[in-house]
């Protein structure tokens, strides 16, 4: 069952996956140059009006979210078709509608002014006091819904290709070793991964696309009643799960290029397959920490969400991380870019994930959660966590062994390890002394945070043109299998 398929890629495939990723390593760049100028207008070291400075802001939130789907997608469907069979033509779809998707989103936000966040919450897209039209607000949403339509294809794609060869989602998930002792071999670390992000994006996916109709019909018929409350919850539960999701697929990467490195198997075991099945109910669940403050949220619904958000943290990445060391203590593994990006990314997601479980507790949640603590908790996560994993995925497919680590990839590694921990850093600083995020202009005592965050924003800008000019550069030499 768990043959490898190993030929090399088809054309259009290889074609997909390298139009994949290079589109994402230069959105990756633009976006960090979008946050680099929010932090030097807080900072007031350039001038940025304020409806600017929040279309900046909007376009970067959902930038960001929605390349990274992009690339991490791109992650999932090489490594596994190694063990299933997919569908080319999904992948084309896929990019076609992410594409008509970002111009209708584009357009909304920069001709039409929409700069309501990527949160859209509502009532906000259709009473924006004038600062934007309701067309700019439909164009936005209606760009939405096509990128998440495409993903909806991609995934569903992923469940039949599974579903094919496994027979049922318990079956992929190791069900029968985990509760049945089976003497079946244990399903691949890449199935169990590919798994859980296609059942919960599917479902996390056709939430957002229920809301967002919803929003469009209620932006041109008023009189067709919404109800806030609920829409707010469909909003962060699609988004919650998304993103999360993201980082699940994407730290495919890592359980099959460190066993490559290390010359070492990623050991799949009852512990893992306890793990990533907990997650795959948990991550559903545990969204209502983003509405705490909700005073007419039910209790029953924020207590579930406050013990599931500390509980959602330690199985995956424990396990995950745990692994990653364990694979790679004494194992004289091959140290270069990609394996190095990977292994900072088990850093990246660990780390990341305690100051969400903080934010999650409510007494502290009431003080911080509209501070800067909760874009440090995400910067971290995604910087250090996903976009590593991803920018090591890139450096795999276009390096050779021969070649070695540069000066100039060394140089960047560090710039970028250093720029994003401090970045982040500064979120985590600014929020506990209650600096307020998605504010335009600061305070003068909170500028010098601003500061110290803008000459850290500037390093990750010059690690990451390095990694994205050193992808492109040699995409004529990058792996076909």
């Amino acid at each position: 069952m768990n043959n490898l398929n190993l030929a090399p890629l088809p054309g259009s495939a290889r074609t997909g996956i390298l139009t994949y990723l290079s589109i994402s390593a230069v959105v990756f760049l633009l976006m960090m140059l979008v946050g680099l100028t929010m932090r030097l207008a807080q900072a007031g070291w350039i001038g940025l009006p304020p409806d600017f400075f929040y279309q900046l802001m909007t376009a970067h939130g959902s930038g960001m979210v929605g390349i990274s789907g992009l690339a991490a997608s791109a992650v999932l469907w090489y490594f596994l078709r190694r063990y299933v069979e997919l569908t080319v033509a999904v992948l084309w779809i896929n990019l076609g509608l992410f594409l008509a998707g970002v111009v209708c989103v584009l357009g909304g936000i920069f001709v039409g002014g929409f700069g309501g966040a990527w949160t859209f919450l509502f009532p906000l897209p259709s009473t924006s006091m004038g600062v934007w039209g309701i067309w700019a607000a439909a164009f936005f949403m209606f760009g939405m819904l096509l990128i998440g339509t495409g993903f909806l294809i991609f995934y569903l794609d992923v469940a039949r290709a599974i579903l094919s060869k496994y027979g049922s989602i318990p079956r992929a998930l190791g069900w029968p070793q985990l509760f049945a002792n089976s003497d079946a071999p244990m399903p691949p670390a890449t199935i169990v991964a590919a798994t859980m992000v296609f059942v919960v994006n599917i479902m996390g996916i056709v939430a957002g696309a229920v809301v967002l109709a919803i929003m469009l019909i209620n932006l041109f018929i008023p009189e067709f009643a919404v109800d806030a409350l609920l829409t707010k919850n469909l909003i962060y539960f699609f988004g919650h799960v998304f993103i999360n999701a993201t980082i699940y697929q994407a730290v495919i990467a890592v359980y099959e290029l460190l066993p490559e490195y290390t010359g070492r198997p990623w050991k799949v075991n009852k512990v893992f397959l306890a793990a990533w099945s907990a997650s795959s109910l948990m991550v559903m669940a545990v969204y209502p920490h983003h509405l705490l403050m909700d005073f007419a949220m039910p209790t029953w619904a924020m207590v579930v969400g406050q013990i599931l958000s500390y509980a959602n943290g330690i199985p995956l990445v424990v396990v995950t991380a745990y692994g990653a060391l364990t694979i790679v203590h004494k194992s004289g593994i091959r140290w270069d870019i990609a394996s190095s990006l990977l292994f900072l990314s088990m850093f990246g997601w660990a780390a990341g994930v305690i100051p969400a479980i903080i934010d999650a507790t409510v007494a502290v949640n009431n003080v911080m959660h509209n501070t800067m603590w909760v874009p440090g908790h995400f910067h971290f996560y995604l910087l250090v966590g996903l976009v590593a994993m991803l920018f090591g995925f890139m450096f795999y497919l276009v390096h050779k062994e021969e070649q070695g680590s540069s000066l100039v990839d060394r140089s960047a590694f560090w710039t970028y390890l250093v720029g994003s921990v401090g970045f982040a850093g500064m979120f985590l600083v600014s929020g506990m002394n209650s600096v307020p995020r998605r504010w335009a202009a600061h305070l003068p005592e909170w500028v010098t945070y601003s500061e110290i965050a803008s000459v850290f924003a500037v390093l990750i800008v010059i690690g990451a043109t390095a990694f994205a000019l050193r992808f492109i550069l040699r995409l004529p030499q990058a792996r076909t299998v």
